[in-house]
C-alpha cells in the first residue's frame, strides 16, 4: 500500500478551471493524475458539487449541469458529505471571515482532512492570512 504524500481540496475554482479549459488548468490536472497514480486524496465538499452544478446549469442548462455531474463522478475526487458538526463550523467560518458560504465548506474540509484548498478565489486570502487553512493558488489568468 502505497503512502499518499498530498491532500487537497478543491472548490468550485478549482473544478471550473479544470471542467472549462481555464487557467489553473493543467495544475489540476496534474493533481489529478497524482489521485490517479494514488499518490494523492483529493476531497471536495458536497456543497461545492452542488455549487459547481447550480452555477453550470444556470448558465448552460440543466443538460449540461448533468453532463458536468457524470464527468466529475469520473474523476478521482472523493466527495465528502455535510453533516451537521460540519454546516456548524461552516457558518462559524462564515460568521468571521469575507468568504461565501459555499466556500466555508472548502476551508472545513480542508481543516478536517488536514488538506491544501486549491484555488484562484481570492475570497480564500482571509482565511490563508488567518491560518485556518494553506491555499495552493492557480493562475487567474
Amino acid at each position: 500500500m502505497s503512502v499518499k504524500s498530498s491532500v487537497y481540496v478543491l472548490d468550485s475554482f478549482a473544478l471550473f478551471a479544470y471542467l472549462e479549459g481555464e487557467a489553473g488548468m493543467s495544475r489540476v490536472r496534474s493533481i489529478l493524475a497524482r489521485a490517479e497514480a494514488d499518490e494523492a486524496t483529493i476531497y471536495l465538499s458536497l456543497i461545492n458539487l452542488g455549487e459547481v452544478l447550480y452555477t453550470t446549469e444556470r448558465e448552460q442548462g440543466l443538460a449540461k449541469a448533468q453532463q458536468t455531474l457524470a464527468a466529475i463522478e469520473q474523476l478521482p475526487i472523493q466527495i465528502v458529505e455535510v453533516s451537521r458538526a460540519t454546516v456548524l463550523s461552516a457558518a462559524h467560518i462564515k460568521a468571521h471571515y469575507a468568504v461565501s458560504y459555499a466556500d466555508a465548506f472548502a476551508v472545513v474540509t480542508a481543516q478536517e482532512y488536514n488538506g491544501i484548498v486549491v484555488t484562484g478565489d481570492l475570497e480564500f486570502k482571509s482565511v490563508e492570512a488567518a491560518n485556518l487553512v494553506s491555499v495552493e493558488w492557480l493562475p487567474r489568468h
